[in-house]
């Protein structure tokens, strides 16, 4: 059986958490998307840990993490993280890379880099992981693919040659930098190659036939609806779709194997970046949120940035979720917002005099203006509740407003950051 895992909004919902608890009955979880351009925080018996590139499934003996070939494979970053883990004595996981996998190349990060400066004040709030000129130069034709690296060496050669050509006029032209050497980039390719050897194999194969053979496999998705580039708030997205459907893609997989979609939503708003975000608050209010948020606060996993703060958007959230297709909702960090005397719900946006309960494209998200609904808090720490049923009636009615108004069962309600701190919900 196969499950997506995928996050409804911006990013930042907590989809570590969940995809760690979720791992434990999985044989096989699967990063499909994206790079090391987002985290995922988690809190084990191990101690606690941001991962970028590996799958949040990697604290388990019995399951085998694969890398599919629709990720952003930044090498060097994967072996670090895997010493990393190793280091703080995690037995060393069971991975797998994509021979399709398409490899980040250092001019990619360059690139980011030089773009955002470029841009200045109009920029795209990227964590300069190279992720936007990766994925254009994969829909150029004039990416790396992990089995190029075990092809002839003088095709290869002559592919770099081509490739520092067309970059080397940008750079010179439009960045005023030092061109690339072909010769270097050789090299390099030639380092990867040793470092990723042991873990490559045809993964789309592999899956197939652990699916025939019955086993569960989750799909990692990273991000949320939000950044997607064809249904988020383009442009300030991300470079890969982080739909569960393109979870088929970026594994390699048929879409009629994936059965359930996971959709994490949090209970308050949250993004790392530029962009649209009409539920936002500011100020004192913003900063007590973001102090008491996630663990240790609200700071991206892989920037440290502040996180930009807001209430719960239903109007978000449900497009989200239905973008997603989701079957189920995961509800995190609810435990957060015990400290308050009432909260609001973003349930409409109202954009030129007229309120609406439906997510618009970006011009008109720019001009919404958010309509709420206010509820009582629930003033208590709910931390270390298993049970639905003994929750403060005020925080179930925070839970049942916001999936009365997405529409989709909130089956699980993470109260707390642990592994085990979680409410199962019929």
């Amino acid at each position: 059986m196969v499950r997506a895992i995928v996050g409804a909004n911006w990013g930042d919902e907590g989809k570590g958490k969940i995809t760690d608890m979720l791992a434990k009955e999985s044989d096989i979880i699967v990063r499909f998307q994206g790079g090391s351009n987002a985290g995922h925080t988690i809190i084990n018996n191990y101690g606690k840990f941001a991962l970028h590139l590996l799958p949040s499934g990697v604290f388990y003996n019995h399951t085998t993490s694969i890398i599919g070939n629709g990720v952003a494979l930044n090498i060097p970053f994967l072996v670090n993280e895997l010493n990393d883990l190793t280091s703080q004595g995690v037995p060393m996981p069971k991975i797998l890379v994509s021979d399709r996998a398409q490899i980040l190349m250092p001019y990619h990060i360059l690139f980011d880099t030089y773009e955002e400066a470029r841009l200045a004040g109009k920029s795209f709030g990227s964590t300069k992981s190279g992720i936007a000129p990766f994925y254009s130069d994969k829909y150029a034709k004039i990416g790396f693919q992990v089995n190029e690296l075990f092809g002839d060496e003088k095709e290869l050669m002559d592919k770099i040659e081509n490739v520092c050509t067309l970059k080397n006029v940008m750079l010179e032209h439009l960045y005023h930098q030092p061109a690339l050497d072909p010769k270097e980039i050789f090299n390099t390719l030639m380092e990867y190659k040793e470092m990723v050897a042991p873990y490559v194999c045809d993964t789309s194969k592999y899956l197939r036939d652990a699916i025939k053979a019955g086993k569960n496999v989750l799909l990692e998705g990273q991000l949320g609806s939000l950044k997607d580039p064809d249904h988020g708030i383009y442009p300030m997205v991300t470079s890969s779709s982080t739909l569960a459907a393109y979870g088929a893609i970026g594994a390699g997989i048929p879409p009629y194997e994936i059965k359930n979609i996971t959709t994490v939503v949090k209970a308050y708003s949250s993004a790392v970046g530029a962009g649209a975000f009409v539920s936002e608050i500011f100020g004192e209010e913003a900063d007590e949120l973001r102090r008491r948020g996630g663990d240790g606060g609200e700071f991206g996993a892989t920037t440290g940035r502040p996180r930009r703060m807001g209430w719960f958007d239903a109007v978000a959230s449900r497009y989200g979720v239905q973008i997603q297709g989701s079957t189920e909702v995961a509800l995190t960090v609810l435990d957060v917002l015990g400290y308050l005397d009432e909260l609001h719900i973003c349930v409409g946006y109202e954009i030129d005099g007229k309120v609406t309960k439906d997510f618009p494209t970006t011009p008109e998200l720019e001009k919404a203006k958010p309509v709420y609904k206010t509820l009582p808090g629930w003033k208590c720490e709910i931390r270390g509740i298993k049970n639905y049923e003994d929750l403060p009636e005020n925080c179930k009615k925070y839970i049942e407003t916001i999936e009365e108004e997405i529409g989709v069962p909130i089956t699980m309600v993470s109260n707390g950051p642990g592994r085990d701190e979680i409410i199962m919900r019929k």
